[in-house]
């Protein structure tokens, strides 16, 4: 039985930079590093995330595009322009795959041709485009407003590649096992972390929420699954490098742990 690679997100480790990521991730024994493009200005530049993989001996699993609310304009405002910059990038630094969150409301234009397009962008650049589950934007206690196109929920269309993403499961009160059984092989990448169900986009650290995540992962183990897991965890609230520190190694155990499969 082959163990998934175990990855760190950039995101992980923010107010520190991209660079203190892979620091991180070399320290602590990571197999792979994420890259969310986003407001870090090494995050946006292909070349200077190939010297940090090649320093730190960590290779890259992925590019995140920047198709996040606080990401609109990071590249440009074009989305199919910054698909294929992140498509680029991934070929630069030697990624297989873009995650990318399905098109808000707004971006009606966008979201008509969405599913057609990423196959398409699939074809042409040889990058498989990870679509990632999202969940409502709660208006109130009581109901949720679907703020994203065709869906939240990647099952629901016909991707080729797909993200499931634990604490979006959470807000959504979605079952993420169930989401992986209706994905199958197309389930390519997991953001592993953990949510309490509220509104709020928590990204604990695994095993700290309701989601059951070490139920998940060893669901992955048992489905065969091939495909990467990343830690997305929410650090921002430590206030000494030891706490983060404590944090991420926390949450490699965890995913250590739970991926190892059955004692022998």
């Amino acid at each position: 039985m082959t163990t998934p690679r175990i990855g760190l997100s950039t995101s992980s480790v923010f107010p520190e930079s991209v660079a203190h990521a892979f620091d991180w991730a070399g320290t602590l024994g990571y197999d792979a590093v994420e890259v969310m493009v986003a407001l870090d200005k090494v995050s946006q530049q292909p070349a200077m995330v190939r010297r940090l993989s090649e320093h730190h001996g960590v290779p890259v699993s992925a590019i995140h595009a920047p198709t996040l609310l606080f990401t609109q304009r990071v590249w440009g405002t074009e989305p199919w322009a910054k698909l294929q910059r992140s498509a680029d990038m991934a070929h630069e630094v030697g990624a297989e795959v873009v995650v990318v969150h399905p098109p808000f409301r707004w971006q009606k234009e966008y979201a008509a041709g969405f599913v057609d397009g990423i196959a398409a962008l699939e074809e042409s650049t040889g990058i498989a485009f990870a679509v990632e589950n999202m969940y409502p934007w709660r208006a109130s206690q009581r109901r949720g407003v679907e703020m994203y196109l065709p869906g939240r929920d990647p099952s629901a269309e016909p991707y080729a590649n797909t993200v499931i993403d634990l604490s979006h499961a959470a807000i959504a009160h979605d079952d993420p096992v169930a989401m992986a059984e209706r994905l199958g092989p197309r389930l390519r990448h997991v953001h592993l972390t953990d949510g309490t169900g509220s509104a709020k986009d928590e990204h604990l650290v695994p095993g700290r929420g309701s989601v059951d995540a070490a139920g998940f992962l060893r669901h992955l183990v048992g489905a065969g699954f091939a495909g990467e897991v990343v830690l997305e965890i929410n650090t921002r609230r430590c206030t000494t490098r030891a706490e983060r520190e404590a944090d991420l190694r926390e949450s490699l155990e965890f995913a250590r742990r739970h991926l190892a499969g059955p004692a022998t």
